[in-house]
């Protein structure tokens, strides 16, 4: 029978298995330490690669659509994926929407020829990356028919069977710029891990480009106005100094002609002479109008209804035709909208008044649905006759000012029944759903 002399103690047991024990536990340390350093060196070398190759493809490719198309192709072929989207951010309306799509090898965007056609949910995976708050800042990863993906989306990947989807922001504090995604039909626990490390590396590069891209576009946006701001000042100061200072020496010399000749002058000649004294004053007005449109617009630049009360009390003073003015409520315009609905609004209340013949002109305006603008300048004067459509600057002018602001302009006229110019506009976010929508 054992003594407990002969029994080994819990402490006496411990310190004859810690050698072996310590032996253990740093062998599995070393292990994860290799572990840990060759995925640190794998994750460096997948960073490094994806830096070269958005270095190679900017001096290759500096435009952004050839820079994606290159960018997009190499990484389906390195990561063996089935295809890989572009959704970007709309800097203007905010609105989201696929951009370019490379499947199976052939890159797509909205002007190549199989668009149109193309078998893709953009609609549902637009709204659901623009809403869904996970893929803000962060990769997301998906099963093919993962219950967070909108269902016509698990339709397609089950139909085209797409086993997991990546998806990486473009963000680049504090926006997000838009996502690239990467569905896979081959998939494995490494192949995922791959795959995610790729597209993070490659996500980070294309961010830096697509924002290098946008700020050198403003940049571009920006130097182009600044030219046309210093040309408008150009045009402004050669009318002003020659066409509105000879019309003013033209006035004056005819008012003196007016002022020596008295009563004395031949009825005819007094005619003729007041006549001109119109036609000097006239012009003199336009030329000095014209320099105050072509000056840039200061921070406490004319609202639509004030610039409308302007106009007609400048018609009322400079003609004999009656004109009446309605202005309901206004909306809110985005910015640029109220310099060209002044602008369409000068010329046909021009047009109106110099060249209608007409006995009444009516100019109302206001807002419609409370968000939309419409305008209307109606005479009862001879109307519009020949192809009217396309001759003049004025109608020109106006057509080009309402494409600019995305508007309409339509004009209702007939021989001897007056005109009635339209205008209608409305912001660009401000659509009303249709049933076809629902089913997206």
């Amino acid at each position: 029978m054992a003594t407990s002399a002969d029994t080994p103690q819990p402490a006496a047991l411990r310190e004859a298995l810690t050698p072996e024990l310590e032996i253990a536990q740093l062998t599995a340390a070393l292990g994860a330490l290799r572990e840990d350093q060759q995925r640190s060196e794998c994750m460096a070398a997948i960073q490094r690669d994806a830096v070269q190759l958005a270095l190679d493809l900017l001096v290759t490719h500096p435009d952004l659509r050839g820079f994606f198309r290159a960018f997009i192709k190499r990484l389906v072929d390195d990561s063996e994926a089935h295809a890989c989207g572009v959704w970007l951010v709309d800097d203007i309306s905010g609105t989201t929407d696929l951009w370019m799509a490379n499947i199976s090898g052939e890159t797509l965007m909205a002007d190549s020829a199989g668009w149109a056609s193309l078998d893709l949910p953009r609609e549902s995976m637009s709204r659901h990356l623009a809403a869904g708050e996970e893929a803000q800042a962060s990769i997301v990863e998906y099963e093919g028919e993962d219950t967070r993906l909108p269902w016509p989306v698990r339709d397609f990947n089950q139909a085209a069977g797409v086993k997991s989807l990546i998806v990486a922001p473009l963000h680049l504090p504090p926006k997000t710029l838009g996502w690239i995604a990467l569905s896979s039909i081959q998939d494995s626990d490494c192949e995922r891990r791959w795959r995610r490390a790729l597209i993070d590396a490659t996500a980070r590069q294309a961010t830096l480009a697509l924002y290098y891209s946008r700020l050198v576009d403003r940049s571009l946006l920006e130097a182009r106005r600044q030219a046309v701001l210093e040309e408008r000042n150009r045009i402004a100061r050669d009318i002003h100094d020659t066409l509105a200072q000879g019309f003013g020496a033209i006035l004056m010399q005819l008012q003196a002609a007016q002022r020596t000749g008295g009563p004395n002058l031949q009825p005819a000649l007094a005619r003729s002479l007041e006549t001109a004294v119109d036609l000097a004053r006239t012009h003199l007005v336009e030329a000095r109008r014209s320099v105050a449109a072509l000056r840039p617009q200061s921070g406490e630049r004319e609202d639509v209804g004030a610039a409308l009360v302007r106009m007609v009390d400048l018609v009322r003073r400079t003609s004999d035709v009656p004109v009446e003015l309605v202005v309901d409520e206004l909306p809110a315009f985005e910015a640029g909208v109220e310099r060209e609905i002044v602008g369409i609004a000068q010329e046909a209340l021009t047009n109106a008044s110099r060249h209608a013949r007409a006995r009444r002109i009516v100019v109302r305006a206001g807002a419609v649905r409370g968000v939309g603008f419409r305008l209307s300048v109606a005479d009862d004067g001879r109307g519009m006759t020949g192809d009217w459509a396309n001759s003049g600057f004025g109608v020109t002018g106006m057509r080009e000012r309402a494409e600019h602001i995305g508007a309409s302009l339509t004009f209702v006229t007939a021989p001897r029944a007056g005109t009635e110019v339209v205008l209608a506009w409305q912001p660009a976010s401000f659509t009303i759903p249709g049933a076809a929508d629902a089913d997206r």
